[in-house]
């Protein structure tokens, strides 16, 4: 497990060999992710209470990325080489297939995928060469169903992951977000 949504566990959607560095970062709208591990840049008196009281966590390193608005740790980002498998973080139902733009231009999809544990939240990612197989409606399953590949947009922005890593910092992002409710009795 990578992180935790509420109850709703998100599994790393690549292999572990293949992750650069980890990031959570701000974003609007989103559901607060709990980081499952240790966070290498936090600040030196957190460093030294952890240190002391003996927590901090273990497992995998991650980073808290400066940015954006809204929820913290609201965005996850695991980055991994362009063309990286992605696979779903969730067991669940793809309910959105749709683009992905950054700066104007189409960088690959956004997958929106509504988990069998939990039906009131969206689980989305972006940053992704979609895998062409996959259609709304589509079941997934955690860490089998490939959902794509890591899609590079070195070119066209600056990417914090990159101030951690030895490569330009491309990831997908995981994001979950309260599904929409119907107003209709």
């Amino acid at each position: 497990m990578i992180a935790q949504a509420a109850a709703l566990p998100l599994k790393l959607p690549v292999a572990r060999a293949a992750v650069t560095a980890i990031g959570y970062h701000a974003v609007s709208g989103a559901v607060a992710l709990s980081p499952q591990g240790k966070q290498v840049n936090e600040g030196l008196l957190a460093r030294f209470f952890h240190r002391i009281v003996g927590s901090g966590g273990g497992g995998i390193n991650y980073y808290e990325l400066s940015g954006g608005i809204g929820t913290h740790n609201g965005a996850l980002d695991i980055g991994a080489a362009p063309g990286t498998d992605v696979y779903s973080p969730v067991d669940g139902k793809v309910v959105q297939i749709g683009p992905y733009v950054v700066n104007g231009r189409k960088c690959g999809v956004r997958l929106d995928i509504r988990p069998q544990l939990d039906a009131t939240v969206i689980v989305s990612m972006t940053r992704i060469a979609g895998d062409p197989t996959l259609k709304i409606g589509s079941s997934v399953q955690v860490g089998r169903t490939r959902v794509g590949s890591i899609f590079d947009l070195s070119r066209l922005e600056k990417q914090q992951l990159a101030r951690y890593t030895q490569d330009s910092g491309n990831h997908v992002t995981i994001e979950v977000h309260p599904a929409a409710t119907s107003v209709i009795p």
